[in-house]
């Protein structure tokens, strides 16, 4: 405990030296941590239990910085396995996404070529344990933290599959997620890119991509960059992707903060693939961080339409600081300007509502700027795209399906009825398939509402307050038997979107994620629009203002 104390001691004393250039926030620093030890060392001395030194520090940790915005985070050396995660996209385990229902963990989806697949693990396994040790009860993230560990390291699981249990033994590896799991061609002549992270290698992998598809292919008439759900990463990797179409010498982003040494230029620095081909970049409101940086200094350059909805409007950075004991810290220290000098920051953390929320911008505060061929852009809410389109909202329906495991526990069924299936790009759910998961669903429960039973209710409620419901009734209880008729017919009516949801998950069980994405992209409608407009010269040009 003395130690604990005398290095905060020191600590308190090191900051009050390096703030001689703020007087009177130094001696706030040396007397808060004064304050902080004091606190400490009470708790530690006079508490009726015993407490966790390391539970208690990281609580306190985690407060602190959850006063600052959600990027700010400490990790002890026991989530070092995370930030690796995080920053390289690679980890030590058996390659497997898992998942929970009830008090039990399953096999979500083995990933190509890593241990769980070549130990033969399958959607729809329950780990019944894991070295012995049942996983009955666990969670996700306890079972996850047992599968994971050093590259090299073995266990052994067991699984019940079907009513039988088996054991596995696997070697754990180092897993690296790929980056991007899907390129090719869509729509007849329109190259394709999915690009999950901004991990190491993701400007390396975009790059040979795109030289891939254009040697391979002459009749392309433009990419496709796919950047929805794509929450960010490195951000030199997002300035080697801007690369791939600009030419060196190009300043994609600048970064400004306190800290002198972290304001920052990032240049192209290399030789550009194709400065003349057309590009659509497709964002949503997933596409946060360096998503935002390429898709708009793209647009900045008007060098690509930008296609989709709004981003998520992060312009904050955060570097990896190293700490004592194998502790790191993931510290934002400073803001991005992408080319036309905004930046696409959307909430503000320094100013928050009486109740702690931090608040977005507002319109009245945020400014405009123009892009190299002079359009206007804004900054403070995200990249805007230059052709919106709205997202596609799940039916009530179908969302009960997923919540109830109901399409995935079909595409279980459907592998083991099934050895094979048609290519990826070529598979459809015919009537057959669909007759038979309704005929699958007969027994299954899965309520849902959707919102006019919502409002239903809520007129119901108000008819009661206000004492009309004797008046009104009658009709209610009509409109209320309406509604559950044509709920009935609902799994015809949204046989499309249900259909789109079967497909996916069972291409998964063939064709592993590289299947699911091909199969999702065939009629997918802001994809069909991207290459509407990348065959479409006149189209293209107005949209970039030249």
């Amino acid at each position: 405990m003395k130690r604990i104390v005398l290095t905060i001691a020191l600590l308190s004393a090191a900051l009050s030296l390096t703030a001689q250039n703020q007087p009177d926030k130094g001696f706030e620093i040396a007397k808060n941590l004064e304050i902080f030890a004091n606190v400490y060392r009470n708790i530690h001395l006079n508490y009726v239990d015993d407490i966790d030194p390391g539970k208690t520090m990281k609580t306190a940790i985690d407060a602190m910085l959850a006063s600052l915005d959600p990027y700010t985070n400490y990790y002890p050396e026991s989530d070092i396995e995370d930030v690796k995660m995080q920053m390289l996209g690679q980890y030590g385990g058996i390659g497997s996404i898992i998942q929970q229902r009830d008090s039990n963990v399953y096999i979500a989806e083995p990933y190509e070529g890593m241990p769980a697949d070549k130990a033969g693990l399958k959607a729809g396994d329950r780990i019944v344990s894991i070295n012995g040790t049942s996983c009955k009860g666990k969670t996700t993230a306890d079972v996850s933290g047992i599968l994971r560990g050093q590259a090299g390291t073995s266990l052994t699981i067991r699984i019940e599959r079907d009513g039988k249990e088996m054991e596995k033994k696997l070697t754990r590896e180092e897993i690296k997620m790929p980056n991007m799991p899907y390129y090719g061609m869509v729509q007849g002549n329109c190259g394709y890119i999915k690009l999950d992270e901004f991990t190491q290698d993701a400007g390396k992998n975009v790059r040979t991509a795109f030289a891939k598809l254009k040697k391979e292919h002459p009749e392309m008439k433009g990419v496709i960059l796919d950047l929805r759900g794509n929450g960010g990463g490195l951000m030199n990797e997002a300035v080697d992707i801007v690369n791939v179409w600009m030419k060196r010498g190009e300043v994609v982003v600048e970064t400004k903060g306190k800290v002198a040494s972290k304001n920052i230029k990032s240049v192209t620095t290399q030789m550009p693939e194709d400065t003349e081909m057309p590009v659509a970049v497709l964002i949503d409101g997933s596409s946060a961080s360096a998503s935002e940086i390429v898709s708009g200094s793209l647009q900045d350059f008007d060098r690509a339409v930008i296609i989709g909805s709004r981003s998520y409007g992060k312009g904050l950075v955060q570097n990896i600081l190293p700490m004592a004991y194998n502790s790191q810290m993931k510290v934002t220290v400073s803001k991005y300007y992408i080319p036309s000098g905004r930046c696409i920051q959307a909430i503000d953390y320094t100013h928050r509502d009486e109740n702690g929320k931090a608040l977005k911008v507002p319109d009245s505060l945020k400014t405009a700027f123009k892009t190299r061929n002079g359009r206007t852009v804004y900054d403070g809410f995200g990249i805007e795209p230059d052709v919106e389109i709205e997202p596609e909202y799940m039916s009530g329906l179908a969302i009960a399906l997923v919540q109830k495991q109901l399409v995935f526990d079909y595409a279980t069924k459907f592998s083991k009825e099934h050895p094979s299936i048609a290519p990826a790009g070529e598979f459809e759910i015919t009537d057959e398939i669909y007759d038979d998961f309704v005929k699958f669903l007969s027994d299954k429960s899965y309520d849902y509402s959707t919102f006019t039973e919502r409002m239903l209710g809520e007129l119901r409620k108000v008819a009661k307050e206000e004492q009309y419901i004797d008046a009104l009734d009658e009709e209610i209880k009509q409109l209320e038997q309406k509604l559950k008729d044509d709920k009935a017919a609902d799994i015809k009516k949204h046989r499309d979107e249900i259909s789109e949801m079967l497909r996916n998950e069972i291409l998964v069980r063939y064709y592993y994620q590289k299947g699911r994405i091909e199969g999702a992209i065939k009629n997918d409608p802001v994809v069909k629009k991207a290459a509407e407009i990348l065959n479409d010269k006149e189209q293209y040009r107005k949209l970039l203002g030249k």
